[in-house]
Order: structure tokens, then sequence, then C-alpha cells
């Protein structure tokens, strides 16, 4: 019994050892260049077959990174990384050998990383790591005349692209002395490194060189300065200097030219939008005075300004508020010498006030509160209006008015008596520069009192007030 259980522990320590195996590979770096095939070696000792093994291949850099995956007797690339689909395999005829290499194809730059060679039996595993290093060879160095100094020297410029890791360029003279480059650009890309470095030469009829290196690749051009080469490149910056001055001249006269028509097509646009919307306007304060919209408020408003009245134009009877919101009649005769600068930009008979400011075209509205008053006219007067003596306010005088003296009416020649049922609290004026109108409406109601139409504006226009009460009359804040 006992020599029949040392025999069995015997046998299982034999089986169990002839089935551990090692897995070699490249202790160094495998270097490969783009575009070109690669065997990533992997080897089991002792050779063994690897028929009947998981033959796994991962990238360490990467989340899973299943490059190659080898099981069952199959290829099982299910779950493998996108960039390699297709460009992998093993040599089934050489797992027999223990040889577990993956072919990589067409080579590219993402592929540089850490590989992982995983081996696994039903009993044993191991893997090694090989380290891939991929080198991209770039185009040839283009050498070109890129200016003239104005020392006397000409701009060589050398550049080379499409090249991984990161190549190195130098210039060499006739001599193969290395010349310090003068400026020197280096760019990551998506296809390798552009590299420009440029020189300024001196020496005539001499020869130049521009050598780019890449570990043990390199790539070398050659160019021939001559004298000829210096005259010509100076008549040519000549030539170009003229050319670029005349051309930065017609550019400048195409841009103002372009400029300008755009404004004008700007404002053309701006001045058809305008009368539209004055139109669209006008046909609702018309639908509006045949009582048919009651959108008084909110349409008229929107053309509202801010109105202050003008203390130098009062009479010396009327007393305007110190912001220009109100004015009432006071007395005060006698408080204005005949020898005052102002009086004679004052009115001396009429009790009238203009406004601070005036207006030359659009529309332009505003609203005065005439509660409680028994004797006002508000309205827009002409700029040049006559201020001395008994003057007619009516439009052959230059004034455009409605509101009470004894009846509400309108300023025009002879007077036009108005029938109002409700007594108007707040009045509101708006004027129509272009059209030639001047209307007048009672805000708390929305209903239209009087309009001036088909006048002819061509001066300025001017709020104008005209009072005789003790109380005041206000400008209201729209």
């Amino acid at each position: 019994m006992e020599f029949i259980c040392l025999t069995l522990i015997i046998t299982g320590i034999t089986f169990s050892t002839a089935d551990q195996f090692a897995v070699f590979g490249p202790v160094d770096p495998l270097v490969t260049v783009s575009d070109k095939d690669v065997i990533l070696p992997c080897y089991l000792k002792p050779k063994i077959s690897a028929v009947d093994m998981r033959v796994e291949w991962f990238r360490l850099d990467l989340k899973d990174s299943v490059v190659h995956l080898y099981e069952d007797h199959e290829d099982k690339n299910t779950n493998q990384l996108q960039s390699y689909r297709g460009r992998t395999e093993v040599f089934k005829d050489e797992l027999q050998k223990g040889n577990t290499s993956l072919k990589l194809s067409r080579v590219q730059i993402s592929d540089e990383g850490f590989y992982k060679c995983f081996i696994q039996s039903k009993t044993w595993s191991d893997d090694i790591t090989v380290d891939l290093k991929v080198e991209a060879l770039g185009s040839p160095p283009l050498i070109t005349v890129d200016g003239f100094d104005v020392s006397g020297g000409l701009h060589l410029q050398c550049e080379s692209k499409g090249w991984y890791p990161e190549p190195e360029l130098v210039w060499l003279d006739s001599e193969g002395v290395t010349l310090t480059s003068e400026t020197t650009d280096k760019q990551r890309e998506t296809d390798g490194f552009r590299v420009k470095h440029m020189i300024t030469v001196y020496n005539r009829d001499s020869k130049y060189h521009c050598r780019v290196k890449l570990r043990h690749h390199m790539m070398e051009t050659e160019i021939i300065i001559s004298s000829k080469m210096f005259n010509s490149w100076r008549s040519s910056v000549i030539l170009i200097s003229v050319v670029s001055v005349l051309s930065m001249i017609a550019g400048l006269l195409i841009a103002v030219f372009i400029y300008r028509h755009r404004e004008q097509q700007r404002k053309d646009q701006r001045l058809k939008s305008e009368d539209q919307r004055l139109k669209n306007v006008r046909e609702r304060l018309s639908l509006i005075e045949k009582g048919t919209v009651k959108d008084l408020k909110s349409l008229l408003r929107k053309y509202a300004v801010n109105v202050t009245l003008d203390p130098d134009s009062a009479h010396p009877d009327l007393i305007v508020s110190e912001d220009g919101k109100q004015v009432r009649y006071e007395e005060q005769s006698g408080t204005v010498k005949d020898g005052d600068q102002k009086l004679n930009y004052k009115f001396n008979v009429r009790l009238c006030v203009l406004g601070n400011e005036g207006f030359t075209s659009g529309c332009f509205y505003y609203e005065v509160q005439v509660k409680g008053l028994n004797g006002w006219f508000v309205g827009v007067a002409r700029e040049s209006v006559e201020r001395k003596g008994v003057i007619k306010l009516n439009p052959e005088s230059g004034f455009w008015m409605s509101g009470l003296r004894g009846k509400y009416q309108a300023s025009e020649s002879p007077y036009v008596y108005l029938p109002l049922s409700v007594a108007p609290q707040r009045v509101g004026v708006f004027v129509d520069y272009e059209e030639g109108r001047v209307s007048f409406y009672d805000v708390e109601s929305m209903c239209h009192i009087y309009s001036f139409t088909n006048q002819s504006f061509n001066k300025k226009l001017y709020p104008v007030i005209w009072s005789v009460n003790s109380a005041p009359l206000i400008i209201c804040d729209l």
C-alpha cells in the first residue's frame, strides 16, 4: 500500500512539471517603419505545442485592448480593437512548434506601444511584454527662397513633413559645417511631425545642404546660390513691392466701394421698412378714427418723445417749472425790461411756450394733462413763427393746435368747434411729418378729437402750449 501511494505522488509531480513552460521574446524595443509589416516575436520554452492553448495579444497602454485572440483552435476577435481589424494573425502552422508570434500588417504610428503576449494552458500560464517603436519616414526636405534681407542676404527655408518621431533638421554649408537656424518651427500633425528651419545666407556662388535625420535614416537636399539668383531675387522683390502697393490701393478702393454699396443697401432697406411701418401706422390710425380699432395707446406710444418746455420762449406771465414739465399762468407785468436780450425770443402777447426739442422728420407723440383746466391749447408750431404782437394761432401762421377756450375747438382758419360729449382729461398729440398730419386724441377714452391733414412741413416743428390757467398744465411722462 505504501508503495502504491508513493508511486502516485511521484507520477503526479512528474505530470505537473512536464506541463510547465516559459514565454520568451525580445528584451530590447522592436523598431519598425510605418506602412511595413512587422512580426512581434513570442516563443515557448521548451518548444511544446500551443495548438490547444489560449494565445492572447493585447496592449498594456490601452483599455479593453485586445489585439488578437486565439483559443479553442481558432481566432476569436469579436472584441478586437477596431484599428487592428484585418491586420493581425498568428502562425497556426508554427503553433505546434511553440511559436506564438504575432504578425502585424501595414504598421501605423498609432501602433506604437507595449504589447503583452499571454499564453495559457489548462494548468499553466506565462507572458512577456514586447515594446514596439514605430518610425515614419517623411518627405525629402524642400528648400525655397523665402525673401530678400535688407542687408543683402537671401532667406532660405527648408521644410519636411510626415516624420515620426520628431526628426533633426540641420543646415550645412559647402564645407559640411553646421549652420545655426534663425527661425525654427515644429508641429505635430496626424501623419507625423512637420519641421521648418530658415537661415540667411550672404555668400554668392556657394552650396548649402538641408539634412533631416531620424536615428539611422537620413534625407538631404542641396541648393546652389549664384550671383544671378541674388540679382533676380532683388528685382523680384522690387516688382513684388510695387505690385503689393498697387494691390493694396486697389483693395482699399474696392473695400470702400463695397462698404458704401452695402451701407446704401442697408439705408434703402431701413427707409423701405420705415415707409412700410408708417403706412401701417397711418392705416391703423385711420381705423381708430373710424372707431373700428381700440389700441390707441399701444400704437401711438411707440412714438413717444420726452417733451420739456423752454422757459426762454415763454410769455413773461407763464411760469415754467424747473424740470420743464409744467407751466402755469401768473401775471408778472413789468418784470421783463425792454432791454432784456431774451425778450426778442419770448412771446410778448400770446400766452405761449415752446418745447426745447424740435423735429424735422418721422413721427412723434406726447401727452398733456388738462384735467380741471378751462383755458388751454396744445399742438405744434414752426420754429420760425412770429412771437411779437397779436398773432393768429392757425396753420397760416405756423400753428397747429387744438384746445378749450369757452368751447372745444381746433385752430383752423376760421376756428372749427368740436362737439365733444366728454371733457378730455389727458390729450395726446401725434405728428406725422412726412404725411403732413397733426392729430389729437382723448387718451382716457381712446377717441379721436381732430386732425390737421395734407399739411406741408418743411421746417423744424416744436411742441407748443397756450394756457391761461393758474393751475399747472402738465407734460406727461410716458
